[in-house]
């Protein structure tokens, strides 16, 4: 058992230990400011880039500045909102089929009837989480206004109002229930895809969400919830290979999965997004900002070899680098 007897360090501590590691501090006020207001901890993910070798841990490039970590962390920041606004789209689709989909095939209050979900779903939780909402201080205005006028009704709302009680964590959970071959046959149609596949998919992006509105690092990640690879590939399916060189001079042979790294969500929602909003410039808008961060490591996002020539990425790199985009 190893003992935890790491000090704990003030801005002093701090910074004393960053030229000790050789970052070059030429403004001692703005990097104080910097380890005040961001955090020591949540930046030494950053600074991973810039140490010398793995056998020289922490210990920094020469020339290195606080300024060449934030350009990393600032990158990864606007990489996080352009993530969310993708999955918020995709999320809305989610809860949208599911509640038209049980509204239709089983009624506005179908869905109370247990038998439309695996037996393994927890479906007294939903409803017990209904219920808690109802006596939530601020209760949702619909919520109130369906209490109020249909009192004869059941106490849990339609499902059309359940779905938007429920975080995406749980709608993905709900929907990866679904017992009925009828209700996720409507739903695979909706969006091309087999149903173990979407569940998958829905379910890393579920997580993915949480990463991102919890400002966690989603450069240089390895994700322990990653989507599925379809058995049967769509059309403009790209190449996924086992394993990518890390493409470092610093740590030569040693090799990366790009299905366990940001890529293939990217893959996943871009996947989506042709179906979700086909009019949408997201991708491109991921590229100009790949683009205006040459310096950020791809083959650590997972991005393949090759990737900007793929069919399912290729629409967008032209798009972005012609500047036909805001």
């Amino acid at each position: 058992m190893t003992v935890f007897d790491k000090p704990a360090l003030d801005i002093d501590g701090q910074l004393t230990t960053l030229r000790d590691r050789g970052l070059l501090i030429t403004d001692e006020a703005y990097t104080r400011h910097v380890l005040t207001h961001i955090g020591y901890y949540r930046l030494s993910a950053y600074t991973r880039p810039f140490y010398l070798s793995p056998e020289t841990e922490h210990h920094f490039l020469v020339g290195t500045t606080i300024d060449d970590v934030l350009a990393v962390y600032a990158f990864d920041r606007e990489l996080r909102l352009l993530l969310l606004d993708a999955i918020e789209r995709l999320e809305v689709a989610l809860r949208a089929q599911l509640a038209n989909t049980l509204a239709v095939h089983h009624g506005p209050h179908g869905y109370l009837d247990p038998a439309v979900f695996d037996s393994r779903y927890r479906h007294s939780w939903l409803l017990d989480k209904l219920e808690q909402a109802s006596r939530e201080r601020e209760i949702e205005a619909f919520l109130a206004h369906y209490r109020s006028k249909y009192t004869a009704a059941p106490t849990q709302p339609p499902i059309w109002m359940a779905v938007e009680l429920l975080t995406f964590k749980e709608v993905s959970t709900l929907f990866a229930n679904l017992r009925l071959a009828t209700d996720t046959q409507r739903i695979e149609t909706h969006f091309g895809l087999r149903f173990p596949l979407l569940k998958s998919w829905f379910r890393s992006l579920s997580d993915l969400r949480n990463l991102c509105a919890h400002h966690a690092r989603v450069w240089n990640r390895e994700f322990g919830s990653r989507p599925e690879i379809p058995k049967r590939l769509p059309p403009n399916w790209p190449d996924l290979p086992a394993a990518i060189p890390t493409g470092s001079q610093r740590t030569p042979g040693q090799t990366l999965d790009p299905r366990r790294r940001l890529y293939m969500q990217l893959v996943a929602i871009q996947s989506l997004m042709n179906t979700v909003s086909p009019g949408s410039h997201w991708a491109s808008r991921l590229i100009q900002l790949l683009d205006r961060h040459p310096r950020m490591s791809r083959p650590h996002m997972g991005f393949v070899p090759g990737w900007e020539s793929e069919p399912l990425w290729r629409p967008a790199v032209a798009q972005a680098r012609a500047g036909s985009i805001a």
